[in-house]
């Protein structure tokens, strides 16, 4: 039985699911755009989503929020305008509250990179992916390398002190060269935060139906240790298994999903959530995942794709699952505040994993082992029920 005395943390997660293109290896609830997009309709109907989840969340705080995609950017500033006016309405947001959104870097998008800004979206996250252009076409982007660096200098140039690069190593025709040159590149163009990760061959990918030929895993290996050795050198701190943030920039809503805290999700596909201390549970809620139907159904029940209960028996294996990808670990006491049962509800995993030398603890924080970090699927595996 859990026993919460206070909530975690609350983010908001938006969901724009609209691409020009879908990419061959996403796996993300994106859809290719029609030749006009809903844009107010789905305004609307985040609106009305939104509406239906706050009773959930009465009187709590939204300390970040994230528009993910999909293609985010290609919505109007003119459009979140009109949804932060009723987020501001329905919720009381932190005057500190991290608020990012996913660009890419499409010439006719960056005009826009100004008046998002204005505002209050004080982070952007620029998927990059590489700065080769032979990659990027392989990769299915609607970008070049030039574009790419054009949308990093426009951020810095209106103003942006916050901003995410997407890069990712492991693609076709990628060499150790190309691999150096993706990274110093990246580094050179200053962003305060670089996510860089391995290209992944997901099942309901164009790429899993048509695989590509990829390099060798020796040689992608050298090239992440080589890569993560140039951004310690230029002062950025890994602090998650793909996620390597300047001082005091780590992504602030991420930090919120691994250490395990609430969020609440709308739009199509989006997930979400939710501690509830008076009914003592945990329950996580998904949404329609195509557009059209989430559209027709947003503000009813039947907007509601899953709705599910954390069991108690569950809970371990779902904070672990997040929380061990942070390279530091958490603060002990985080998983009785977060979770609602004590730490000895995993004391059997944890006694495991100390003794296969993939994790540390004491009365102050958990965390994993460099060999931990090393066999995290092994890792968290331990605390499955």
């Amino acid at each position: 039985m859990y026993n919460f005395t206070s909530l975690p943390p609350l983010s908001l997660y938006i969901h724009v699911p609209w691409c020009v293109r879908k990419c061959p290896y996403c796996d993300f609830n994106s859809h290719k755009s029609p030749d006009h997009i809903p844009e107010n309709d789905y305004i609307d109907a985040l609106i009305h989503d939104l509406e239906q989840e706050v009773p959930h969340v009465w009187g709590r705080t939204v300390n970040s929020i994230f528009i993910g995609g999909g293609t985010p950017s290609l919505f109007s500033a003119e459009a979140y305008d009109r949804l932060f006016s009723s987020i501001r309405a329905l919720l009381p947001l932190s005057p500190h509250a991290e608020i990012t959104l996913e660009a890419n870097p499409g010439t006719f998008e960056q005009g826009r990179f100004a008046d998002y800004l204005s505002l209050g979206i004080n982070r952007l996250s620029i998927g990059i992916q590489s700065f080769n252009d032979q990659s990027l076409e392989a990769l299915g982007r609607i970008h070049d390398k030039n574009q790419a660096i054009k949308a990093v200098e426009t951020a810095h140039k209106v103003g942006f002190e916050n901003f995410n690069l997407d890069l990712m190593f492991g693609l076709p025709h990628q060499t150790a060269r190309t691999a150096q040159y993706d990274i110093d590149t990246a580094i050179a163009l200053e962003p305060t935060h670089i996510s860089y990760y391995q290209l992944t061959i997901e099942p309901n990918t164009l790429f899993y139906q048509q695989p590509p030929t990829l390099p060798d895993d020796d040689p992608i290996i050298d090239w992440q240790i080589d890569s993560q050795e140039r951004l310690a050198n230029a002062g950025y701190q890994q602090y998650e298994v793909s996620a390597y943030a300047k001082d005091n920039k780590q992504c602030q809503h991420n930090l919120n999903y691994w250490q395990f805290g609430d969020y609440l999700g709308i739009g199509a596909g989006a997930h979400g959530k939710i501690t509830d201390a008076a009914q003592q549970s945990i329950t996580r809620r998904s949404k329609q995942k195509q557009p059209q139907a989430f559209m027709e159904s947003a503000g009813q029940a039947s907007v509601i794709l899953t709705d599910e209960t954390i069991s108690t028996k569950d809970i371990g294996f779902e904070f672990m699952l997040n929380a061990l990808r942070l390279t530091d670990g958490f603060p002990t006491p985080l998983f009785y505040q977060h979770a609602g049962v004590p730490i000895s509800h995993i004391d059997q995993a944890l006694e495991q994993a100390q003794q296969q030398g993939l994790l540390e603890r004491d009365i102050h924080f958990i965390r994993p082992t460099e060999k931990g970090q090393r066999y995290l699927n092994n890792l968290i595996e331990l605390f499955l029920p």
